[in-house]
Formats: structure tokens, sequence, C-alpha cells
């Protein structure tokens, strides 16, 4: 069975993006890029909605020759190796490869989906990972905690949900930045 992981890039106090939907400040170092790119090796599909899909499809054409820092490069060939499914209502078509859209975020659909994948999933965009996280669908969450205050505007977790983890593994970049990975024990 293939394991459910939410990934973000989280302010001090609990936020993805300001008020305003920018989140310029959560922009990852070297080191932190680099230290994302191998935790993402593994995931086999990545699960969006469509702000979070439209956000990522960057990488399905972004110019990544040999001008390019490698961590980048490095970056768009795991997105593009990766199965992507989107769930909106809103989205008429996609514009990259091995990308579906689904209207409806069905648990059942998802639980079959860990059952029979090969490959970790990604569940990505607080959205979503609401979501997944009420169904009790998320096994791993890997935060990235940024040395910012924010002050408000989109969580990266729901209010609504308790849960008791387990801390697997935490590390401290240069930057300011604390990785905080836990393991669902529900």
């Amino acid at each position: 069975m293939a394991t459910l992981i939410y990934t973000a890039i989280t302010s001090l106090d609990g936020y993805v993006a300001d008020e305003h939907g920018n989140f310029d400040w959560a922009a990852p170092d070297e080191e932190v890029h680099a230290f994302v790119n191998d935790l993402e090796r593994d995931i086999g599909t990545y699960l969006y909605g469509r702000r979070m899909y439209e956000t990522m499809v960057y990488w399905e054409t972004a110019d990544v020759g040999a001008e390019q820092p490698a961590i980048m490069r490095d970056y768009a060939g795991i997105w593009r190796a990766a199965d992507k499914i989107v769930f909106s209502r809103s989205l008429q078509s996609v514009s990259s490869a091995r990308t579906r859209i689904e209207r409806d975020f069905d648990t059942e659909a998802v639980q079959e989906l860990k059952a029979k994948a090969e490959r970790d999933i990604s569940v990505g965009g607080p959205h979503l990972a609401a979501r997944a996280i009420q169904a009790g669908l998320v096994d791993e969450f890997q935060l990235f905690i940024t040395p910012h205050v924010i002050g408000g505007g989109n969580q990266s977790l729901p209010r609504d949900v308790r849960l008791d983890l387990e801390l697997l593994a935490e590390r401290r970049f240069a930057g300011g930045v604390v990785y905080l990975r836990y393991r669902s024990k529900a």
C-alpha cells in the first residue's frame, strides 16, 4: 500500500500564503530545494486542487536548460515523471502530460489508489489536503517551517481535525527552515 503524504512549506504561524495569496516568502533556498527533490523522488502520483495544479504546471514547460541550476532541472524531471490528478469542477483541460481531471474528491477512490499504487502519493495544497486529512487518508505530514510570521491567510492545516502524530524525522537548515516529518498514529 502506498503512503499518502501531505507536504507543505509554511510560515511559523501556520500559513502557506498570506491574505493576498502571496507565498514568495516560502521560496526554498538551494539547500531546502535539494532536500525536497530527494523526498519527491518516491512520489508516483500528485493529487492537486485546481489552484495548486495551476502553480505547479510551471514545471511542465519550465526552461531547464544547462544554464539553470541543477536542482531546478532535477525537480522538473521528477515532476514530469509522476502522474497528476487534478480535482476541479471548473478546470476544463490540463496542460501537462500524465495528468487527468476528476470532478469530485472521492475518498473511496483515493483509498483504492493507495491500495494499488506501487509508489507513494502526494496531496498538494491545503484545501485538498484538508479533505484528505478529514477523511483520515493522510499517512504522513512533511512540514517545512519557515522563519516568517505572516499573521493570516491560507492555513496549512485544517482547524477542525485532531490527530495524534509520531515524529519520524527532523532537520534544521542553514537558512532557518525546519523540516518535520510525522506519521499519523490512527
